[in-house]
């Protein structure tokens, strides 16, 4: 085991330890939702792992320590002139917020017969503008708990030769990327040790491609680098049940142009698939001009670029000046496919790379054979102001949210319907 896992405890080392979507969309949230009321709930996806009692115990008391946290003179002066995106208005009210533990709610579920093994059910519940800030290091905190408490059987051998040398093939294929692995982190000490290994391989680089940042706050300050993100799903769900589902896509981006104006104009397309999105993206030609690219998170990532392609002719707009972000679960091969497609077709593009840096390891009983396998788990919104928040995505057998709320938006957009399977739709 590694340096960090002698003991059980786990302390949040900065407010700015999470991913800076979480800052943009909560300045957002203030702006136009300041009193929605939302629920977030965790999803376990992988059935047959467990958690011991004692890590869940961990969890708890971790929690509890969020509260010593907020945002320092020096954090908040890095923002400002890192971030000018970021009003002095929501500064001011960063640099006074604090997490609130009682609004996250922990049940372990035992199933072995000592009661010592078992499920998680975890919930926060409270203002939106306060709870949108616990999903990322909550996650964050639960993966390096559970690497610690329950799977110890690992090591950081050759982390930082891995990394490094994944970076480097990346560059060398021409690819950019950012490392995106905060939240299914093995550990801090991994993230840590996996920026400085990338960026050691982009010292080394001599071509035009680039390590182009990280969604890390903290290390983007550490390492002197960009902090890099879009727009997660939950804006779009949280936008859709709150203002009703015509037209959801579009009024969500509006929301966001009136609060960022001609930054950080990536679109997510696919939070109720990306063929809704973009026929309701192509109806509005100057918008489509305005927005600098899409990202990509589910579905077949090598039928994205020839569709987007084809959305953005099919308005007369050239696709050549925009770019693609692909963010779903990518690993080398994948992205070095990707990027042979995007460069065929003229199409720019980038990565932002999660699990495959930050939590790919081997067991040390097998000699470093077998995998050490990342914990699959999301928390999404589940409610704003009691109204159920849902998820389509590209893998439309897929859902997450209201089984009901989904049909029906599936029904209104005209997405097959029949017998999805649903995430996060009871506690």
């Amino acid at each position: 085991m590694g340096q960090d896992q002698s003991n059980a405890s786990y302390r949040l080392k900065s407010i700015l330890d999470t991913d800076l979507y979480k800052f943009t969309m909560q300045q957002a949230v203030r702006q136009h939702f300041p009193d929605a009321e939302a629920v977030y709930r965790f999803t376990h996806r992988d059935k047959d792992v467990f958690f011991s009692r004692r890590c869940i115990d961990a969890l708890q008391t971790s929690l509890t320590l969020f509260e010593d946290v907020f945002l320092t003179s020096d954090e908040k002066a890095w923002l400002a002139a890192k971030c000018p995106y970021f009003t002095t208005n929501y500064l001011d009210f960063l640099e006074q917020y604090r997490f609130k533990p009682e609004q996250v709610s922990i049940q372990f579920v035992p199933v072995s017969e000592d009661g010592q093994r078992g499920n998680v059910e975890i919930e926060a519940r409270g203002p939106w503008v306060e709870t949108i800030l616990w999903e990322v290091p909550m996650m964050a905190c639960l993966s390096e708990l559970h690497f610690r408490i329950d799977r110890t059987d690992w090591s950081y051998k050759g982390q930082g030769e891995m990394a490094q040398h994944k970076a480097e093939a990346l560059l060398q294929a021409g690819c950019s990327f950012s490392e995106f692995g905060t939240r299914r982190r093995r550990s801090y000490h991994t993230q840590d040790l996996v920026i400085s290994s990338l960026l050691k391989a982009a010292a080394k680089s001599r071509g035009v491609r680039k390590v182009t940042g990280t969604s890390n706050m903290l290390f983007a300050k550490k390492y002197d680098i960009a902090p890099v993100g879009t727009i997660a799903h939950e804006w779009f769900m949280g936008v859709a049940a709150l203002t009703g589902y015509d037209d959801a896509n579009i009024r969500a981006l509006r929301l966001w142009e009136e609060t960022y104006h001609d930054t950080l104009l990536v679109a997510l397309t696919d939070t109720f698939s990306t063929q809704v999105f973009f026929k309701e993206f192509s109806q509005d030609r100057e918008r489509v001009v305005k927005w600098h690219g899409l990202r990509h998170d589910s579905g077949d990532p090598l039928a994205f670029a020839p569709a987007a392609r084809a959305m953005y002719e099919s308005v007369d707009v050239d696709y050549r000046k925009k770019s693609i972000i692909y963010s779903d679960s990518i690993t080398l091969e994948k992205a070095l496919a990707l990027q042979k497609q995007c460069s065929e077709i003229g199409f720019p593009c980038s990565f932002g790379i999660g699990t495959f840096l930050t939590n790919d390891f081997h067991t040390k009983s097998s000699g470093y054979r077998d995998k050490s396998k990342a914990l699959n788990m999301v928390i999404k919104l589940y409610s704003v102001d009691g109204q159920p928040c849902i998820k389509i995505s590209d893998d439309l057998e897929k859902n997450t949210g209201d089984p009901a709320t989904v049909a029906f938006v599936k029904k209104k957009y005209g997405l097959p319907v029949q017998n999805p399977t649903v995430e996060g739709q009871t506690q």
